[in-house]
């Protein structure tokens, strides 16, 4: 592509001149010339053809000069750099000229290699703006797209549900990313189950996003079904590891809460186990299904475990984003520290479980940059009515 520069001079005869000099490179299409004899009349073809990417304008001309067209341009919003022309030890107007935004300067009487080596100069400077500013409406197309996945992947996620005599449920997640891979869900399978799942995609930010809606999608229509929780772990794996060719995985831990006698059926795939949290005190850690995480091997044959919930425990589920917090010494928060945030609210709603394991994690990551995800689901039984 030509890069068209508007050459502005009262004296006829360097149009002539340049013309001369440059033919080979406007016969091939490198440069193309335009010329004006004055401020005026350039302001107005500059306004005419937003094709012109460089002036370069004398100083001295009648009817308006060179600096006061300068002033003009500095106004308008387009990618444009002017070059002044000026006489020889004229400093002074010089000064004035790249005060007010002149790119570059030549002295007359003109030496057309100097002029050659300033255009190219200028057209490099041009391209480098271009590109920049090509680079910047394309960071905000994707900060655009990226926005509407955060709000269409916050509005997958189940905010709560409806107060219940027999338990309160309650999840939050924090992406290290604008969209992330961690997801949970809690859905009725009927009347008297209801589903609990926490998952984490391995990698981060849109890929992670896409694979972990398939998941979450897969793993719901599968539970719905009213298959045991190690079954719906096995077909959810089954069915991501022939339908993927990336190496994207999940790891989860889905439980199914029997409402009436606080029994738990759940399995995990390559996931911690769920925490118990009772009034009196004691948290223990559930033992997680010695199970591989899912989506990357087909054929895989998943079991399950069983606990039991008294009334007034608490059931917790998290990802590593949360053992796995560092601060800016690079210490991790530790599964110790989660145990005492829960212990901390072991007689809490399970909102307040939740955000006090968040309050806790942030406090201790202090100023260090949040590297993974982070996501907590906690549930209070209270046991059926009376």
């Amino acid at each position: 592509m030509a890069f068209k520069i508007l050459v502005v001079d009262d004296e006829p005869d360097v149009e002539l001149l340049i013309r001369q000099k440059f033919r080979r490179k406007i016969r091939d299409g490198e440069f193309e010339f335009e010329f004006a004899r004055n401020g005026e009349d350039a302001l107005e073809k500059i306004n005419a053809d937003h094709a012109i990417d460089i002036v370069m304008s004398d100083i001295n001309m009648p009817v308006m000069d060179g600096l006061t067209l300068l002033a003009k341009l500095a106004g308008l919003d387009r990618i444009l750099r002017t070059v002044m022309v000026s006489a020889y030890g004229d400093m002074q107007n010089i000064r004035a000229a790249m005060n007010r935004g002149a790119y570059d300067f030549l002295t007359k009487p003109i030496d057309f290699e100097d002029f050659e080596t300033t255009v190219q100069k200028t057209i490099r400077e041009i391209r480098g703006v271009r590109e920049g500013h090509q680079a910047r409406l394309e960071l905000t197309a994707i900060e655009n797209e990226l926005s509407v996945a955060t709000q269409i992947q916050q509005s997958m996620l189940p905010k709560h549900l409806p107060d219940h005599k027999e338990f309160e449920v309650y999840a939050q997640m924090s992406a290290a990313r604008s969209v992330g891979g961690d997801f949970y869900d809690f859905f009725f399978l009927d009347s008297g189950r209801l589903g609990l799942v926490i998952g984490d995609v391995s990698g981060k930010g849109v890929p992670a996003a896409i694979f972990m809606a398939v998941s979450r999608t897969l793993l719901r229509a599968t539970a719905i079904q009213g298959v045991t929780a190690a079954a719906c772990l096995e077909y959810v794996n089954q069915v991501l590891a022939k339908q993927s060719d990336s190496p994207i995985f999940v790891t989860l831990c889905y439980g199914i809460l029997d409402i009436a006698t606080g029994d738990l059926d759940y399995a995990t795939a390559g996931h911690h186990g769920p925490i118990v949290s009772s009034p009196q005190g004691a948290v223990r850690h559930a033992e997680a299904s010695r199970n591989l995480f899912a989506g990357m091997y087909e054929g895989l044959h998943y079991t399950g475990n069983k606990l039991k919930l008294e009334p007034g425990d608490a059931l917790v589920l998290y990802t590593d984003g949360v053992t796995e917090a560092f601060n800016a010494e690079g210490r991790m928060f530790g599964s110790g520290q989660l145990d005492e945030a829960i212990h901390a609210r072991r007689e809490a709603r399970a909102s307040e479980i939740v955000q006090h394991v968040f309050r806790e994690v942030k406090e201790f990551a202090g100023s260090a940059q949040q590297s993974d995800d982070i996501t907590v689901l906690a549930l209070r039984y209270s046991g059926p009515p009376a």
